[in-house]
């Protein structure tokens, strides 16, 4: 039985475990499922997806197969559901959206409806509907589904078929690491041009590594001014680090467009200096170098007030203690002063770079295509391409990097020596 406190003590509790599984949890397992379970193809051509279980991939399938596939895609245009299979085998294997949507027009011209398909192949009924397409259906369907699109005698739209059937699939997972099944079932490396991501992989955390150092440089000297500062003036400081939080995201993006373009503050600033002719100004906006710059700023108070509430806790005596002792400021700045703050720089560094590691607005806006990271795409493919399965596999890779990448860090520095203040 629990005592009185405890059953009070989570009744207190029961609103945050319920806000934790409604917003972190659930979203969780939901992209973890729509990552591994896609069941469109198997709800549109159960029977199809069915008899090629019994196909081991190789030259064509068995001859039931193509009046199966012929009749449920009929079904699926009356169904208007063709152009959701057309899509999802077009993901698979590129050129059959066009293959599948011109079989389900042939299909409409034969003038023969899914209940027609199971009559008699002497039928006058489906002779007379099927004016221009091959008229012996029942005795040769592969060739009157070629009539329609010869594709359908290629092994390659079967064997996507097989593969995009199974409901349980690892294909986004795969796909996300640039690999890809064989005609024989084997894995395999996508085609060169296809690689893209885990190049972005490796892109982001190297970017986001490259802004948490420099947040680190800039912020670690601006947190000590402020801690050690007088009142009136750490105050007044620490005012001008919070200012970024009273601005839109948006708004402070966009200032760096007017700031880094070509005919910008900055260009036209080196050029009124004489550093650069006018003729040779900077390019610092829709590449890199924006991304890098803008992301910086976005989140280098993110670094700061860790630090800052840590070094604030820091007693100023020891230094002066070090120093009476005859150590030099530097020597007593790395023996005592540095040790005692590297929780916040901990703290901060890990801080930054979770955020960095997930930016895709600032990198849409200012990095052009050079500058775009795999927070991008999934914003594409949730938004744009719809394919929700690779989007949903993306970020579960990208979920299971950082949490590596956590592990290390709580396996090499601990997070019991992180502190926020």
């Amino acid at each position: 039985m629990l005592s009185k406190g405890r059953t009070g003590a989570i009744m207190l509790a029961l609103p945050l475990i319920a806000f934790i599984l409604v917003t972190f949890v659930a979203p969780l397992g939901s992209m973890f499922m729509r990552s591994l379970y896609d069941p469109l193809v198997a709800d549109i051509m159960p029977e199809t997806v069915a008899a090629l279980e019994e196909w081991d991939g190789t030259g064509l399938p068995p001859e039931q197969v193509y009046a199966l596939a012929a009749r449920e895609l009929d079904r699926a245009r009356e169904e208007k559901t063709i152009g959701k299979l057309a899509t999802r085998l077009n993901r698979d294997t590129s050129g059959l959206r066009s293959v599948i949507m011109r079989t389900g027009r042939g299909l409409k011209r034969a003038g023969v409806p899914p209940d027609k398909w199971g009559q008699s192949k002497n039928s006058d009924e489906f002779l007379t509907l099927t004016p221009g397409l091959h008229q012996n259906f029942y005795s040769d369907p592969l060739n009157f589904l070629a009539d329609i699109n010869p594709a359908w005698k290629e092994p390659a739209i079967w064997q996507a078929l097989a593969r995009t059937g199974a409901r349980v699939t690892p294909v986004y997972y795969l796909n996300a690491v640039d690999l890809t099944f064989g005609s024989g079932g084997e894995i395999t490396r996508q085609p060169e041009d296809r690689r893209i991501y885990t190049a972005l992989f490796i892109k982001t955390i190297r970017v986001s590594l490259t802004i948490t150092l420099l947040c680190l440089a800039i912020g670690y000297p601006v947190a000590y001014l402020i801690a050690h500062s007088p009142p009136r003036l750490g105050r007044l400081l620490l005012v001008l680090v919070l200012v970024p939080f009273w601005t839109s995201l948006l708004v402070r993006t966009t200032s760096w467009i007017v700031l880094l373009q070509q005919q910008g503050v900055v260009n036209d600033l080196l050029v009124w200096l004489g550093l650069i002719p006018d003729e040779q100004r900077l390019t610092m906006i829709h590449n890199m170098t924006g991304t890098l710059v803008a992301m910086t700023h976005v989140l280098l108070p993110f670094m700061i007030l860790p630090l800052f509430s840590v070094m604030r806790g820091i007693p100023a005596v020891q230094m002066q203690a070090a120093m009476s002792l005859g150590a030099s400021w530097p020597r007593a700045f790395c023996r005592v002063y540095l040790p005692q703050s590297l929780p916040g720089v901990g703290a901060g560094c890990l801080l930054v770079f979770i955020l960095a590691i997930g930016y895709y607005i600032t990198p849409a806006l200012v990095g052009g295509q050079s500058g775009q990271l795999i927070s991008n795409f999934i914003a594409y493919h949730i938004q744009t391409s719809l394919n929700w399965g690779l989007a949903a596999a993306l970020g579960c890779v990208l979920f299971v990097a950082v949490l590596l990448l956590f592990l290390l860090y709580d396996r090499v520095l601990g997070l019991d020596r992180m502190k926020l203040g």
